[in-house]
């Protein structure tokens, strides 16, 4: 008991250890015990774990943390942010030390008090009371009676027994009623958030951590399958600094990982999930799991603009090392430049996982052939319904391969495994998947069979899938569909039995035709009972298609956890109705009827037809100051500053550029020229965006992003936000040489990576950028978008909308602004894609590429051959049975760690190293 002659006692830590003289006499068999803490993840690590265990009641312990409070809007963002705040504090490097067992042991008795209820926690963030550095608790002793304290001890071992600390205990009821508020004000926030249950499962994990220093070590005691994948992910910056592997991702690494090691030793997939669900991650995930398990280096093909995404969501996700081939010379995932003496060092990539773009490939460079002089482990295609065939509406008819397509075939016999990446894998006919098909099954039998199958066969396989043609009735012609090739015994029980039956090794894919004679009647008749189900789930299409949708993934429901696989985050659009156009007048009407002169007199002059003859129709319909801009470099013969934003592949349209232009069309851009110059209205696009950010709300209640296709679009409406707002910190991503923000009418040029940070810390709620932030760039922070245009590239747009609709958004429902000059282009092409829009989408999952013909036609006034265009689009999916699958994979609880330093040797050797 303590004595009770005064309610005042004060303690000194010189004087005697607190733990001994205060603490351990007061928690003995104590009631109840509730704490305010200090910082969330060193008290939650250091806490008074053997006071605790000798109480028979609850201890409660507020503490705090760099949350802000837009991460605790819904349940599941609190959740989310705050494993994110316990991860992020990398509390297992406290665990790499050789005397970690004393630490390990804290953890189990941390683990043991939370997962029985004698210690609940609830973090705070700093903004919602301030950082909280006071320090109190009231304990109800063992006979009823309390006592508070108030003092500078925090709740950590080095507090209670180690540090200097004085702290006063005040036992009277005024004293201990007054810290009691104080505790249940910060208790009974509604900005209070309770621990995480992923948090309490990480504990445990940590407290039975071992760390496997060397890649043999891992891979011991594996004979016939691949090496688990846990130790080398859970601890990987994607857990500790990032939302973390969602099930559809895992499903699909664990699914292309453990194919590469199976029976037929290679991994062949298309993953055609939508966009925003995380392709990239996926794909790199299973090359990282791959290069440590194989001796061949590792390929990456994307588009150039995808490039260096690649390389930093590899980094920054998976510490995962890279070298980019920027067309010269290779450059590393810190910068370093290698030097190049020809293209012949194109095969001397100086880490394992070489990024290389598509464009050498459809231009048909030496360097594109090189590339086949070199054995992979693994190839990845990014974007692969580039590679198609020229005549798509021929089905029947042979291919005509474009350069990506050929070159595929030839690369995919170089490869182990060959991993194709598409949300769009059917833009005009199913045979364009096909295609794909036919190019994972180069060099091998198992994905389409031999030669004589009937599934190379791809009108007549597509008839039968989608069910054009009736089932085959025969048992000889259904055995020849099933036979050739005959799925693993792993996929259903019909073909374990039908392959034990014939005695099939599981590596073996081909079944020859007279076999079916050497079945039992019994068999021959489950293969005539079980042939409708194998051509709807077993066929080579859903064996090797990996496709899953947003809003499956948001209807399905986690048979463990009772909640969706993904959160649902909807969209509602504004600027869609007819007149939400924005009109234009005066000079301005008079300016962009010229640039569409511009265009027809163009195109008669030149014969071309491509992006050169729209130029300028596209970038006045960003701006009006891009479309100014625009004219003025063209007159003034700076022609190459006009190319670089564009496409990356355009080396023959940027020589066409070059040109000198007709006496004409400079007498049409002289009087665009003044007409712009005459207008004093400004452009009024400015005050639509003015309208969204400040009178509805926008900036202030949900931080906005702003895209336009062209830089000069977005300088421009920086500068026209900076008078208004020069305190806001306005973000600007776009080329690697000049993002930055402006603050207070200065600018500062700041790496993407800071801009990035900076968002996510909350800290810049307006960005705007070009469509270099359209991809790898991850903006669940900000819940509202503007598009100041309408890119012609239907992709593009969808891209932009994933950095706000995507796995971690804290709101559930995102806005999406889209503005358009009335009577331009992008008006007129709306309103003839308005009624189809939705069904296109809801077919594909997003717009396919191809409908950027629609643009184009209809600046030319072809508005019948614009119709015929969408009229192309098939009017219903032509695959009924959707490849979607997820399933749980447990990776978050392994204890069992792949030591950092052991994976990064492998990665970081060259391609001719071994």
């Amino acid at each position: 008991m303590i004595p009770s002659e005064s309610p005042i006692r004060r303690f000194s830590s010189r004087r005697q250890r607190l733990d001994r003289s205060f603490l351990t006499e007061r928690l003995r068999g104590a009631l109840a015990y509730d704490r305010i803490a200090g910082y969330f993840t060193s008290s939650l690590l250091e806490v008074a774990g053997e006071e605790l265990e000798s109480m028979q009641g609850v201890a409660r312990i507020v503490c705090n943390s760099s949350l802000m409070p837009g991460d605790v809007i819904t349940a599941q963002a609190a959740r989310d942010n705050l494993r994110l705040a316990w991860t992020s504090a990398r509390p297992e490097l406290s665990l790499n030390s050789p005397d970690s067992e004393p630490l390990k042991k804290r953890y189990e008795k941390l683990y043991r008090l939370l997962r029985e209820g004698k210690m609940q926690v609830k973090v705070l963030p700093d903004s919602a009371f301030g950082l909280i550095h006071g320090k109190a608790g009231v304990i109800t002793l063992a006979d009823g009676t309390k006592t508070s304290f108030l003092g500078s001890v925090n709740e950590s071992r080095e507090g209670w027994q180690l540090n200097y600390e004085l702290l006063w205990e005040d036992s009277s009821p005024e004293g201990v009623q007054w810290v009691q508020e104080e505790f249940d004000a910060l208790w009974g926030s509604p900005f209070a958030i309770p621990l995480a249950e992923a948090i309490i499962e990480d504990i445990q994990r940590l407290s039975h951590r071992q760390v496997i220093y060397e890649i043999p070590e891992w891979q011991k005691n594996v004979k016939e399958k691949a090496p688990e994948p846990a130790p080398v992910v859970v601890e990987l910056p994607i857990y500790r600094q990032d939302q973390g592997f969602w099930e559809h991702q895992k499903y699909f690494i664990r699914l292309a990982y453990e194919a590469h090691h199976g029976p037929y030793q290679q991994a062949r997939f298309i993953l055609a999930d939508q966009v925003g669900l995380g392709k990239t991650l996926q794909l790199a995930t299973s090359a990282l799991l791959m290069a440590l398990t194989g001796e061949n280096p590792i390929l990456i093909l994307a588009p150039k603009t995808l490039l260096w995404q690649w390389q930093t969501e590899m980094r920054d996700l998976l510490d995962m090392p890279s070298a980019v081939w920027n067309g010269r010379q290779w450059v590393d995932e810190n910068g370093l430049q290698y030097p190049s003496n020809g293209e012949d060092d194109i095969l001397k990539c100086p880490r394992k996982v070489g990024v290389i773009s598509t464009g050498l490939v459809t231009r048909g460079s030496y360097a594109a052939e090189l590339l086949l002089k070199q054995r992979y482990e693994c190839v990845i295609l990014d974007e692969a319904h580039r590679a198609r065939r020229k005549n798509p509406q021929s089905p029947e008819d042979a291919p005509e391969m474009n350069n990506l397509l050929a070159f595929m075939h030839k690369i995919a016999r170089c490869t182990r495994s060959l991993l194709l990446a598409t949300a769009t894998p059917v833009q005009l006919h199913p045979v364009e998947v096909w295609d794909l098909l036919e190019v994972l099954a180069e060099g091998n039998e198992f994905v389409l069979g031999n030669s004589h199958s009937p599934w190379r066969n791809a009108q007549k396989a597509i008839n039968l899938i989608t069910g054009q043609e009736p089932l085959p009735q025969t048992l000889e012609e259904q055995w020849e569909w099933i036979r050739n090739p005959l799925p693993p015994a792993s996929e259903e029980h019909t073909f374990e039995i039908l392959r034990q039956r014939l005695e099939l090794a599981n590596h073996q894919a081909v079944v020859p035709g007279d076999r079916i004679t050497s079945l039992r009647h019994s068999d021959q008749q489950r293969i005539k009972n079980h042939f409708e189900n194998f051509v709807k789930y077993y066929n080579p299409l859903i064996r090797h298609v990996v496709r899953r949708t947003r809003e499956q993934l948001e209807n399905e429901i986690d048979p463990e956890t009772k909640e969706p696989y993904l959160r649902k985050i909807t969209v509602k659009l504004f600027g869609e109705a007819s007149e939400d156009a924005i009109p234009l007048s005066g000079y301005l009407r008079q300016a962009y009827q010229m640039a569409e002169e511009f265009c027809q007199v163009y195109r008669e002059l030149h014969g071309a037809r491509g992006f050169l003859e729209t130029l300028l129709l596209r970038r006045i319909g960003s701006s009006i100051y891009a479309g100014q801009k625009t004219v003025e470099r063209i007159l003034g013969q700076r022609l190459q500053e006009v190319a670089e934003e564009e496409e990356e592949e355009t080396d023959d349209n940027i020589s066409k550029l070059a040109e000198k232009i007709s006496d004409r069309e400079t007498e049409i851009l002289r009087r665009l020229w003044k007409a712009l110059q005459n207008n004093r209205d400004g452009d009024p696009k400015y005050e639509r965006v003015r309208k969204y950010l400040f009178d509805e709300g926008w900036l202030e209640e949900r931080g906005c992003i702003i895209f336009s296709q062209y830089r000069d679009s977005i300088e421009w409406l920086a500068s026209r936000l900076m008078e208004e707002i020069p305190n806001e910190f306005i973000a600007v991503y776009s080329g690697a040489q000049s993002s930055g923000i402006y603050h207070q009418k200065k600018w500062l040029p700041m790496p993407r990576e800071e801009l990035k940070k900076l968002v996510m810390q909350g800290r810049v709620r307006l960005m705007l950028g070009t469509d270099a932030a359209s991809e790898g760039l991850n903006l669940q922070r900000l819940g509202s978008l503007i598009n100041l245009d309408l890119p012609w590239n239907p992709t593009r747009l969808e891209q932009r909308k994933g950095r706000i609709q995507r796995i971690g958004q804290r709101f559930d429902e995102v806005y999406i602004c889209n503005l358009r000059y009335r009577d331009s282009v992008e008006d007129r092409v709306h309103n003839l894609l308005s009624e189809r829009l939705e069904v296109i989408y809801n077919i594909f999952g997003q717009l396919p590429d191809f409908l950027e013909d629609v643009w184009v036609a209809m600046a030319y006034g072809e508005q019948e051959r614009a119709k015929q265009i969408i009229d192309a689009v098939p009017k219903k999916h032509p695959f009924e049975i959707r490849y979607t699958k997820v399933q749980k994979v447990d990776w978050e609880t392994c204890a069992e760690v792949l030591y950092e330093k052991a994976r990064r040797e492998v990665l970081q050797k060259g391609w001719r190293e071994k």
